[in-house]
């Protein structure tokens, strides 16, 4: 099975970062579909069918947060996994993205290992390797 995943993030550096981090970490991915805010990633989300996202919590426009709040408001787009990868430290913050419904945090800066862990994790793939 392979999975259709879009990265909100607003640096395009992060975006390639992350499509090759995947690579690397062989998480099966069917399409990559990119955002450079909250908004687009709403868009993106209504367009394409996504099985797991990815964001950045700090981006111009719209905010990783208020994405994720539309998301969990949303009857169609509440069950789609979030990982939030972030350099956010605060454990507040971290426990209210729990509560808000993000499935896994990941620190940056982050190994394609720890990357394929938390994707294996959250998709519930067991890994053979």
């Amino acid at each position: 099975m392979a999975f259709n995943i879009l990265v909100v993030d607003d640096s395009k550096l992060v975006h390639s970062v992350i499509a090759k981090t995947l690579e690397m970490a062989e998480v099966p991915v069917k399409q990559l579909h990119f955002a450079e805010n909250g908004e687009i990633g709403l868009e993106q989300l209504a367009e394409h069918p996504i099985d797991l996202v990815f964001s950045d919590l700090h981006m111009p426009v719209m905010n990783g947060m208020e994405m994720i709040e539309r998301m969990q408001a949303n009857e169609h787009l509440k069950s789609i996994p979030i990982i939030v990868i972030s350099s956010e430290g605060s454990k507040t913050r971290l426990k209210h993205l729990k509560e808000e419904g993000v499935k896994a945090i990941i620190r940056k800066p982050f190994t394609p290992e720890s990357v394929r862990n938390v994707v294996f994790e959250v998709m519930g793939i067991k890994d053979e390797q």
